[in-house]
């Protein structure tokens, strides 16, 4: 064991110790993997991050450091909150950036670009893949949450690292209504997120839409999209049993994968603002951009709670 620096930070959040709180161990160089593994069940947080220098591939191609993530029960080849945070703590110590306007960051998944805007960072979302999700999965998923077939717009298995079943949902009063069965989630095996976009209906158009697995379930197949200038009411939830993880406050993954398919299926606007956490009594804000190439860049902000040193 030896004396190494550690940050405890809050990400996404709108005031401090309201986001999703992240330990940052600053020096991950010669721990195993069931070192690292058994002090980030021992943090208890979702997650837990170790620095690293890049690998060889990785610094040839830009990286300015390497990232291990690990929830309490399984590394993650990449998520969100822990990207931001990780950033942050990285630059906190003194990281220097060999881009002018970005930090590259190499993880499982590969290079994550990482911009700077003022005390806000952002990520660029990892490609996404999506599919339709089996039925009887998702049947089992809709019982688990207690939902009603009328109250599901749309579903999509979403892979950009972590696998999530993403489901649209049709106001964020379901969502926030949501008391889930977390034994059976564990059971499922699956990670499951909702999210609901409302807005004003005088600044809002409702598109019909043909949605197949809606359709299976006898939901109604339309979603309100921006029609004007004017922000939407966007409620992300997250449920992670599969990982240890009952309910995680702020996902950063998750809300990529999300913005990726629904601003790709005009189920939300270009430019939004994502709230989370509130049945955990936390105020998480994600900020989703999509710029002129297509890219979505998902961001927040990051604070450190905890500066010192850990015995690993």
């Amino acid at each position: 064991m030896k004396s190494r620096a550690f940050k405890q930070l809050d990400v996404f959040g709108a005031a401090p110790y309201r986001g999703n709180p992240l330990a940052v161990v600053l020096d991950g160089t010669d721990l195993s993997v069931e070192e690292m593994q058994h002090f980030a069940q021992w943090t208890n947080l979702s997650e837990t991050t170790y620095l690293l220098p890049p690998s060889d591939a990785g610094a040839s191609a830009g990286a300015d450091y390497r990232v291990r993530i690990f929830t309490p029960g399984a590394e993650l080849p990449f998520a969100g909150h822990p990207t931001l945070g990780s950033c942050h703590a990285w630059l906190e110590a003194g990281g220097r950036a060999k881009a002018a306007k970005e930090i590259v960051q190499e993880c499982e998944v590969g290079l994550i670009r990482i911009r700077r805007d003022g005390t806000r960072l952002s990520f660029a979302a990892p490609p996404l893949q999506r599919s339709q999700p089996n039925l009887t999965m998702l049947a089992q998923v809709v019982a688990a949450l207690g939902l009603k077939s009328k109250q599901i717009i749309a579903a999509q298995l979403l892979d950009n690292g972590p696998l999530w079943l993403g489901l649209l949902l049709d106001s964020r009063q379901t969502a926030l209504q949501l008391t889930p069965d977390h034994v059976a989630l564990k059971n499922i095996g699956q990670k499951v997120g909702v999210v609901a976009v409302e807005m004003a209906q005088s600044d809002a158009v409702l598109i019909a839409r043909s949605n197949r697995e809606a359709r299976a379930f006898g939901a109604r197949s339309g979603a309100l999209i921006e029609a004007s200038s004017d922000a939407p009411e966007v409620e992300v939830r997250a449920f992670a049993a599969p990982v240890g993880v009952n309910e995680d406050p702020v996902t950063g993954s998750l809300n990529a994968s999300l913005a990726q398919w629904l601003i790709a299926d005009g189920l939300a606007p270009k430019a939004y603002v994502a709230s989370q956490g509130r049945c955990l009594g936390r105020d998480g804000r994600v900020h989703i951009e999509q710029d002129g190439s297509g890219q979505v860049w998902v961001g927040g902000v990051s604070v450190t709670c905890i500066d010192g040193t850990v015995n690993l």
